[in-house]
Protein backbone atom coordinates (compact mmCIF):
# COMPACT_ATOMS: atom_id res chain seq x y z
CA UNK A 1 0.00 0.00 0.00
CA UNK A 2 1.43 3.47 -1.10
CA UNK A 3 1.05 6.16 2.16
CA UNK A 4 -0.76 9.11 1.27
CA UNK A 5 1.78 12.11 1.48
CA UNK A 6 0.90 16.19 2.27
CA UNK A 7 3.43 18.52 1.68
CA UNK A 8 3.94 21.84 3.34
CA UNK A 9 6.55 24.64 2.42
CA UNK A 10 7.04 27.72 4.67
CA UNK A 11 9.41 30.48 5.33
CA UNK A 12 9.75 31.55 8.62
CA UNK A 13 12.05 33.47 11.02
CA UNK A 14 14.21 30.92 13.36
CA UNK A 15 11.61 31.43 16.68
CA UNK A 16 8.93 31.25 14.20
CA UNK A 17 9.75 27.66 13.48
CA UNK A 18 8.45 25.30 16.19
CA UNK A 19 5.15 27.19 16.91
CA UNK A 20 4.56 27.03 12.18
CA UNK A 21 4.89 22.87 12.88
CA UNK A 22 3.30 22.19 15.67
CA UNK A 23 0.00 23.73 14.25
CA UNK A 24 -0.12 21.72 11.42
CA UNK A 25 1.27 18.77 13.47
CA UNK A 26 -1.44 19.22 16.31
CA UNK A 27 -4.12 19.99 13.49
CA UNK A 28 -3.39 17.07 11.89
CA UNK A 29 -3.32 14.82 15.34
CA UNK A 30 -6.21 16.47 16.50
CA UNK A 31 -8.21 14.32 13.44
CA UNK A 32 -6.40 11.64 13.96
CA UNK A 33 -6.78 10.56 17.57
CA UNK A 34 -9.97 9.18 19.40
CA UNK A 35 -11.01 8.94 22.59
CA UNK A 36 -9.27 5.57 24.76
CA UNK A 37 -11.44 2.31 24.38
CA UNK A 38 -12.79 0.37 26.44
CA UNK A 39 -13.45 -2.99 25.62
CA UNK A 40 -16.55 -5.10 26.63
CA UNK A 41 -15.35 -7.77 25.22
CA UNK A 42 -12.92 -8.91 22.01
CA UNK A 43 -15.24 -7.28 19.55
CA UNK A 44 -17.34 -4.95 20.97
CA UNK A 45 -15.84 -1.34 22.82
CA UNK A 46 -16.96 2.18 23.26
CA UNK A 47 -14.99 5.12 22.60
CA UNK A 48 -14.32 7.87 25.29
CA UNK A 49 -14.22 11.64 24.29
CA UNK A 50 -11.48 13.82 23.31
CA UNK A 51 -10.95 17.22 25.23
CA UNK A 52 -9.89 19.95 23.07
CA UNK A 53 -8.02 23.16 23.78
CA UNK A 54 -6.93 26.35 22.13
CA UNK A 55 -3.53 27.50 21.60
CA UNK A 56 -2.30 31.23 20.96
CA UNK A 57 0.89 31.42 18.88
CA UNK A 58 3.56 33.92 20.73
CA UNK A 59 5.56 34.42 16.77
CA UNK A 60 2.57 33.71 14.43
CA UNK A 61 -1.17 35.96 14.44
CA UNK A 62 -2.62 32.31 14.84
CA UNK A 63 -4.48 30.39 16.90
CA UNK A 64 -5.32 26.68 16.60
CA UNK A 65 -7.14 23.87 18.14
CA UNK A 66 -4.94 20.50 19.78
CA UNK A 67 -5.96 17.67 21.33
CA UNK A 68 -6.21 18.43 25.41
CA UNK A 69 -3.65 15.93 26.38
CA UNK A 70 -0.48 17.25 28.07
CA UNK A 71 1.40 14.17 27.78
CA UNK A 72 0.81 14.03 23.69
CA UNK A 73 1.93 17.67 23.37
CA UNK A 74 5.02 16.86 25.68
CA UNK A 75 5.80 14.27 23.35
CA UNK A 76 5.56 16.87 20.19
CA UNK A 77 7.05 19.50 21.82
CA UNK A 78 10.40 17.65 21.90
CA UNK A 79 10.29 16.34 18.75
CA UNK A 80 9.49 19.68 16.83
CA UNK A 81 12.48 21.30 19.33
CA UNK A 82 15.05 18.87 17.87
CA UNK A 83 14.74 19.48 14.29
CA UNK A 84 13.79 23.44 15.22
CA UNK A 85 17.08 23.60 17.48
CA UNK A 86 19.36 22.10 14.81
CA UNK A 87 17.64 24.11 12.04
CA UNK A 88 18.27 27.15 13.69
CA UNK A 89 21.55 26.05 14.32
CA UNK A 90 22.83 25.93 10.69
CA UNK A 91 24.63 29.69 11.05
CA UNK A 92 20.54 30.94 10.94
CA UNK A 93 19.65 30.14 7.24
CA UNK A 94 19.12 26.11 7.30
CA UNK A 95 16.10 24.47 5.53
CA UNK A 96 14.91 20.90 6.72
CA UNK A 97 11.82 18.82 6.93
CA UNK A 98 10.38 17.38 9.73
CA UNK A 99 7.28 14.56 8.66
CA UNK A 100 4.63 13.27 10.82
CA UNK A 101 4.15 9.77 9.57
CA UNK A 102 0.73 7.56 10.45
CA UNK A 103 1.73 3.71 10.51
CA UNK A 104 -0.59 0.47 11.21
CA UNK A 105 2.04 -2.86 12.68
CA UNK A 106 1.46 -6.13 11.04
CA UNK A 107 2.55 -9.16 13.38
CA UNK A 108 5.38 -10.91 12.18
CA UNK A 109 6.40 -14.36 13.19
CA UNK A 110 7.61 -15.10 16.37
CA UNK A 111 11.22 -13.60 17.67
CA UNK A 112 10.97 -11.01 14.91
CA UNK A 113 9.68 -7.67 14.78
CA UNK A 114 6.14 -6.23 13.35
CA UNK A 115 6.59 -4.62 10.49
CA UNK A 116 6.00 -0.75 10.01
CA UNK A 117 3.75 0.00 7.05
CA UNK A 118 2.68 3.83 6.67
CA UNK A 119 -0.40 4.69 5.48
CA UNK A 120 -0.23 8.54 5.78
CA UNK A 121 2.68 11.30 5.45
CA UNK A 122 2.40 14.72 6.36
CA UNK A 123 5.90 16.68 5.67
CA UNK A 124 6.40 20.53 6.84
CA UNK A 125 9.72 21.76 4.78
CA UNK A 126 11.46 24.98 6.28
CA UNK A 127 13.23 27.53 5.04
CA UNK A 128 14.48 30.02 7.82
CA UNK A 129 14.76 33.74 7.07
CA UNK A 130 16.21 36.46 9.02
CA UNK A 131 14.95 39.79 8.93
CA UNK A 132 16.53 43.48 9.54
CA UNK A 133 13.70 45.43 12.09
CA UNK A 134 10.78 44.90 14.25
CA UNK A 135 8.81 46.20 11.23
CA UNK A 136 9.53 43.57 9.02
CA UNK A 137 8.97 40.84 12.01
CA UNK A 138 5.48 42.44 12.38
CA UNK A 139 4.62 41.51 8.67
CA UNK A 140 6.09 38.33 8.93
CA UNK A 141 4.00 37.20 12.10
CA UNK A 142 0.56 38.09 9.70
CA UNK A 143 2.04 36.93 6.83
CA UNK A 144 2.56 33.43 8.53
CA UNK A 145 -0.12 33.74 10.02
CA UNK A 146 -2.23 34.16 6.96
CA UNK A 147 -0.58 30.86 5.45
CA UNK A 148 -0.77 28.97 8.15
CA UNK A 149 -4.83 29.54 8.39
CA UNK A 150 -5.26 28.59 4.89
CA UNK A 151 -3.18 25.45 5.79
CA UNK A 152 -5.71 24.49 8.63
CA UNK A 153 -8.54 24.64 6.69
CA UNK A 154 -6.81 22.71 4.01
CA UNK A 155 -6.16 19.81 6.37
CA UNK A 156 -9.64 19.86 7.77
CA UNK A 157 -10.55 19.59 4.24
CA UNK A 158 -8.46 16.75 3.33
CA UNK A 159 -9.91 14.80 6.90
CA UNK A 160 -13.44 14.93 5.23
CA UNK A 161 -12.41 12.89 2.34
CA UNK A 162 -13.15 9.20 2.39
CA UNK A 163 -9.16 8.18 2.61
CA UNK A 164 -8.07 4.55 3.82
CA UNK A 165 -8.14 4.78 7.43
CA UNK A 166 -6.94 1.28 8.97
CA UNK A 167 -9.73 -1.07 10.65
CA UNK A 168 -10.97 -0.72 14.25
CA UNK A 169 -8.99 -3.57 15.99
CA UNK A 170 -10.26 -6.17 18.53
CA UNK A 171 -9.10 -5.78 21.29
CA UNK A 172 -5.71 -8.18 21.03
CA UNK A 173 -5.07 -6.38 18.39
CA UNK A 174 -5.35 -2.75 19.62
CA UNK A 175 -1.63 -1.57 19.52
CA UNK A 176 -0.89 -2.84 16.02
CA UNK A 177 -3.31 0.15 15.11
CA UNK A 178 -2.98 2.90 17.80
CA UNK A 179 -1.09 4.27 20.67
CA UNK A 180 -2.52 2.97 23.18
CA UNK A 181 0.28 4.32 25.97
CA UNK A 182 -0.95 7.85 26.60
CA UNK A 183 -3.44 8.16 29.29
CA UNK A 184 -6.39 10.08 28.20
CA UNK A 185 -5.82 9.84 24.45
CA UNK A 186 -5.32 7.07 21.87
CA UNK A 187 -3.74 8.58 18.67
CA UNK A 188 -3.21 6.31 15.10
CA UNK A 189 0.41 5.04 15.93
CA UNK A 190 2.73 7.59 14.53
CA UNK A 191 5.96 8.90 14.45
CA UNK A 192 8.29 12.21 13.67
CA UNK A 193 10.88 11.87 11.47
CA UNK A 194 13.28 15.31 10.14
CA UNK A 195 16.02 16.10 8.38
CA UNK A 196 18.69 19.39 8.10
CA UNK A 197 19.88 20.66 4.93
CA UNK A 198 22.50 23.44 4.00
CA UNK A 199 21.79 27.01 3.07
CA UNK A 200 20.44 26.89 -0.47
CA UNK A 201 21.62 28.79 -3.43
CA UNK A 202 19.78 30.82 -5.47
CA UNK A 203 16.34 32.25 -5.85
CA UNK A 204 14.08 30.52 -2.80
CA UNK A 205 10.87 30.66 -1.07
CA UNK A 206 12.53 32.41 1.07
CA UNK A 207 13.60 35.08 -0.85
CA UNK A 208 10.39 35.60 -2.20
CA UNK A 209 8.64 35.91 1.41
CA UNK A 210 11.11 38.49 2.03
CA UNK A 211 10.32 40.39 -1.28
CA UNK A 212 6.90 40.31 -0.12
CA UNK A 213 7.43 41.85 3.10
CA UNK A 214 9.46 44.40 1.68
CA UNK A 215 6.57 44.79 -0.78
CA UNK A 216 3.96 45.40 2.23
CA UNK A 217 6.13 47.73 3.93
CA UNK A 218 6.57 50.02 1.01
CA UNK A 219 2.67 50.94 1.35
Amino acid sequence: MNARSQIFELTVEGRQADEAVASLFHTVLFHRSLGKFTYNDEGSYSVGTVGYTDVDCDFIDLTYVCCSSPSLEQTIRREINCFSEQLRGNEGTGMGQISLEFFQKKPSRWLFQPECIPWEVWTVRLELITLNNEGERQVCREKVGEMLTDKVLYIAEVMNRHDYLPKMPIQSELETVFDASYRDIQPYLFKVNYSISGPSSGSTVGSTMKKLIRETLSF
